[in-house]
């Protein structure tokens, strides 16, 4: 098994943060079969970077297609909230497809339906369509693709310190919003939205086709699922207990007490992310700001969120889940201060301090989600567990996406939006400590 972090990790608490270096001179001791985690990884971190530079780019085309059909912004926003929720409806099947086929399989299935959903969307000529095509299509192509396989094969791979690689393979997100936004609204400025689209669905299939066939597989003998890391012995947490063999279901999930709160946070954290992600752009054009320096804003989004992914991962295999998770939340609370304060300070200084703030600080929900998912729910059955937890998750940024749209909509401005925002970013840290990740809970009877 591959570790991320030396042995004497314990005595040296930075040492939980150099997640490359170790990686490589662990690999390099293994045999040759168990060193392809780090293929694995790296070509995750590069797939999650173009799938979800993809999400992210649709703030610059929610601008492009306002101006194109004249559409209102709670109508336009409302393809994204229809794309999150499919995604997030398809989060329990994708983990039933992962259990029955694997990983690999479905990842070069959905990298084909998304890049027909793709070239789909670039044809719409009505609202509708767009839904369907971009709403429904893509989004169920980036589902099978894209989160629940990735975290598998990750936790399934290193799950001595999942959290610290989930870390690093999701930092590639930030790398994607780094590239394909600015690629995106580049593509828009010299041709057309529609030219643009067709060019992200050609990459989707040239290269996460390939690359899930050729590169991605299971580790040799499948990683112990039972228990959850901790006892100190592997420079973990100590403080963080063994939680007894138990094979969770799906049923007997929902039915406790950690599931409930678990749900509520992350549908909070999804909902915030996205209310401030999607309407970012537009509020800082409405403000101001030129298009191109609002898409590289976005881009120190991404900048700014690849060491934060890295950071809150390893973070929160050394002090708990929930205390990370509480950081996150508070540099949030801070940027929608930043955010409030674009065009009443004239400059770009606070467009930038908004954007370091939330990319560093929303980015705490993707290490933190599947590693408490596992941290609670461990077992043969995690993947379908996970998919369903992912759905909440799904729906709350689906539910943010379209909200922010709506609240400009009925008040005419976003100070509505900014409030809410700020009001979730107490409610989900409170709900994340009542779901209790570091404190084992008696399973339910069955």
């Amino acid at each position: 098994m591959i570790t991320l972090i030396p042995a004497d990790a314990r005595s040296n608490r930075a040492a939980s943060f150099l997640i490359i270096p170790p990686l490589l001179e662990s690999a390099l001791s293994e045999p040759r079969s168990s060193r392809h985690g780090l293929v694995v990884i790296v070509t995750l971190f590069l797939t999650l970077g173009l799938l979800y530079g993809i999400w992210y780019s649709y703030s610059v085309f929610l601008v492009a297609l306002i101006e194109h059909f004249g559409w209102s912004r709670s109508v336009t926003a409302g393809a994204m909230s229809v794309f999150i929720l499919s995604h997030g409806l398809f989060g329990p099947f994708a983990g039933r497809l992962v259990e029955k086929f694997g990983p690999r399989r479905l990842m070069m299935s959905g990298s084909i339906v998304m890049a027909c959903g793709l070239l789909l969307t670039s044809q719409v000529n009505e609202w509708w369509q767009l839904y369907l095509s971009f709403g429904v299509i893509s989004a169920l192509g980036l589902g099978a693709c894209g989160w629940v396989p990735s975290v598998i094969l990750t936790e399934k791979w290193f799950p001595d310190k999942v959290g610290t690689a989930l870390g690093f393979v999701t930092a590639g997100i930030g790398v994607g919003i780094l590239t394909i936004v600015p690629l995106s609204n580049a593509l828009i400025e010299h041709y057309d939205w529609r030219l643009a689209f067709q060019g992200l669905a050609a990459l989707v299939v040239l290269l996460i086709l390939p690359a899930a066939f050729f590169l991605l597989r299971e580790p040799p003998v499948a990683a112990s699922l039972v228990t959850r890391p901790g006892s100190g012995g592997d420079g973990s947490d100590p403080s963080i207990p063994e939680r007894p063999a138990y094979d969770w279901t799906v049923a007997t999930a929902m039915r406790s007490r950690s599931f409930r709160f678990a749900v509520l946070a992350f549908f909070s954290g999804g909902c915030l992310a996205q209310l401030l992600i999607m309407h970012q752009f537009a509020f800082m054009v409405d403000h101001g700001v030129a298009k191109t320096m609002g898409s590289i804003i976005v881009g120190v989004i991404g900048i700014t969120s690849i060491p934060g992914k890295m950071m809150w991962g390893a973070l929160s295999d050394r002090i708990g889940r929930e205390r990370a998770f509480a950081g996150g939340m508070i540099l949030i609370a801070l940027s929608v201060g930043a955010l409030a304060l674009v065009g009443v300070i004239p400059g770009l200084l606070m467009p930038f301090v908004f954007a370091v703030l939330v990319g560093v600080g929303y980015s705490v929900n993707a290490p933190i989600i599947p590693s408490v998912s596992r941290d609670l729910f461990a077992g043969p059955r995690f993947p379908s567990i996970f998919g369903t937890i992912s759905l909440f998750s799904s729906l709350g940024g689906a539910t943010g996406s379209w909200l922010g749209g709506a609240l400009y909509d009925w008040s005419g401005g976003y100070q509505w939006m900014l409030l809410f925002a700020v009001g979730l970013t107490i409610i989900a840290p409170v709900m994340l400590w009542f779901a209790a990740p570091r404190q084992p809970e008696t399973p339910p009877a069955a």
